[in-house]
């Protein structure tokens, strides 16, 4: 049979999250329709002609599976709910008992592909609590583009990427010694700079970094990663789940003030610390770079570009299991009232059970 898959995203980061998974769903025949329940993701998915405008749109719509890049999804629309993920756990803050929100289960889904070994036990433990759902490990489709991973040639001058998370507490572009620092050492000529920041940050913190626009520094307005990644021989970072998809490429990062000292990273406290250790990170250290070995092989230990694919086919495939030993979802009755308000879309049918279809 043919398969219907909606794409569902809120932001415009969720992009290349989707975009691979897309390419896969077309390659085997099958329809791929996005939707988002935002702003920034409806202006992100402007240039594509595969879009569901409204919700109503998606209701008729009536998708097979509902690929998911957010923390909660409509429970009135039909198909299996999957959980894809927005990021990685990127331990910005524990919550209460030092859990980490990335495992919170709202409720909503019947599926969640895990990234790899570190995600699927978080998942797996969380699934003995509440068994509503499985889990079933895939790897990530937004690193697919990663792969394969081509050692990048030596260049003149080394190329330091710069990636900041948009949380108030934990920003670095939000300091101004380190503004300060990376102004002036864009001016010695010892380093390229590329940066990227997160679409939630504001205006005039995305200016004030353009500014230093010059020979040895660049400003890009973008959510398509990948590339930079590769022009990269080192990363600059606080607590941006781009660290994560950075390493995998099993580069150094540099993180400043980062929320635990990983042995995988190469933390700092103070601005002052900035270059020294850049020039440690792009020696490559030979410790370093076996702690981010280890790190990545629990992380995503996927390096052959097929995420999408294992997403896709565990997908139809767990569409047409028995799923009766799985218990109903929990009412979730303010979490579906608010869904409805801010969907502008009000209705009493509500999927309790996993969407299947019979073979």
């Amino acid at each position: 049979m043919s398969y219907k898959f909606l794409i569902y995203i809120s932001y415009s980061y969720a992009l290349p999250i989707g975009n691979p998974l897309e390419k896969e769903i077309l390659s085997r025949g099958d329809t791929a329709m996005w939707y988002s329940d935002l702003n920034d993701g409806k202006d992100a998915l402007k240039g594509k002609d595969n879009v569901l405008n409204t919700i109503q749109d998606v209701v008729k719509f009536e998708p097979h599976i509902v690929l998911t890049a957010t923390d909660t999804v409509p429970d009135f629309i039909t198909g299996l709910k999957v959980q894809i993920f927005h990021g990685f756990n990127a331990q910005k803050r524990p919550e209460g008992n030092n859990k980490f929100a990335h495992f919170r289960i709202r409720g909503f889904f019947d599926l969640y592909c895990t990234q790899g070994p570190s995600s699927t036990a978080g998942f797996q433990m969380q699934q003995e609590k509440f068994p509503h759902f499985e889990v079933k490990e895939t790897g990530w489709s937004k690193v697919d583009p990663l792969f394969p991973i081509v050692k990048k040639e030596k260049a003149e001058l080394p190329t330091i990427m710069i990636a900041s998370t948009f949380s108030k507490r934990l920003s670095l572009a939000l300091h101004d010694d380190v503004f300060n620092t990376i102004e002036e050492l864009a001016t010695t000529g010892k380093y390229n700079f590329i940066m990227v920041l997160h679409p939630k940050l504001p205006q005039e913190i995305k200016d004030k970094w353009i500014t230093l626009n010059s020979k040895h520094f660049t400003y890009y307005d973008t959510t398509d990663l990948v590339p930079l990644f590769k022009k990269a021989d080192i990363m600059f970072a606080d607590t941006t789940s781009a660290i994560q998809e950075f390493l995998i490429q099993k580069k150094p990062v540099v993180t400043y003030r980062h929320t635990f000292n990983h042995d995988y990273l190469i933390n700092i406290e103070s601005a002052n610390a900035i270059e020294s250790a850049f020039d440690e990170a792009l020696s490559y250290p030979e410790k370093l770079l076996a702690n981010i070995d280890t790190f990545i092989n629990q992380l995503h230990p996927y390096f052959d570009g097929k995420s999408s694919k294992r997403v896709v086919e565990t997908c139809i495939s767990f569409l047409h299991e028995d799923k009766s030993h799985l218990k109903n979802k929990p009412l979730n009755l303010i979490r579906k009232y608010k869904i409805r308000k801010r969907l502008g879309y009000f209705t009493l049918k509500s999927y309790s059970k996993p969407y299947t279809i019979k073979k």
